[in-house]
């Protein structure tokens, strides 16, 4: 009789806290299960981030310049973060804006979308297993594209957690150790590697590959 009832006073707990929560709560846990399973154990800081709820959005869309928000009207935003761009060319960094829409991800610059990827053509999500922000957004090869994206962001987990579960493409984010391959356009390739350092850096080194320390 004991092991019964403890049996149904467990079932009544799990059941008072299933109902206790909240629709906002809810969404909470399932962004925090999805990062778990493409983390955990994989990335850096990664433990330091549980504890850290993840943000709805990090700026609102007041702060969007009112072109860009005419030019992906119709399409419901739902995160925008400030990120920085390299190029893929020379690598050079410049402010930018990711906006994340219900089907699509924008690179904006103040009034102008730089670059758009529908989820449908995404073709895959990778970053480090270190501590940097990078995240690189590979996207096909064809005449709309004009390479992968290279991005710098200060709540990495948050934002590739977002991108990953709005694209429905969890199985496509790959946390890479010492280098990634990454589409310049018209073919080619460029290399990202990754390494350990007294300051963070991420720079051009002599040998023509983008170097993240």
């Amino acid at each position: 009789t004991s092991e019964m009832l403890q049996k149904i006073c467990i079932r009544n707990l799990v059941r008072k806290y299933c109902r206790g929560v909240t629709a906002e709560r809810k969404v909470q846990l399932q962004q925090k299960v999805v990062a778990s399973a493409v983390f955990r154990g994989k990335k850096e800081g990664y433990l330091q981030s549980i504890n850290q709820p993840f943000m709805d959005t990090r700026l609102k869309e007041n702060d969007i310049n009112p072109k860009v928000l005419q030019l992906i009207h119709g399409e419901k935003i739902k995160y925008v973060t400030p990120v920085i761009k390299y190029d893929r060319n020379g690598f050079k960094a410049r402010d930018r804006l990711l906006v994340l829409t219900q089907s699509s991800a924008y690179v904006v610059e103040m009034a102008k979308i730089k670059q758009k990827i529908d989820y449908a053509t995404l073709k895959g999500i990778s970053t480090s297993n270190l501590s940097d922000g990078i995240l690189v957004i590979h996207v096909p090869e064809d005449n709309k594209q004009k390479g992968d994206v290279i991005l710098q962001c200060e709540h990495i987990f948050e934002t590739v957690t977002k991108l990953c579960m709005l694209a429905n493409k969890q199985n496509l984010v790959k946390v890479v150790k010492g280098s990634l391959q990454f589409r310049i356009g018209s073919g080619k390739e460029g290399t990202m590697v990754f390494t350990v350092g007294q300051e963070p850096q991420v720079f051009k080194a002599k040998n023509g590959q983008l170097t993240v320390v």
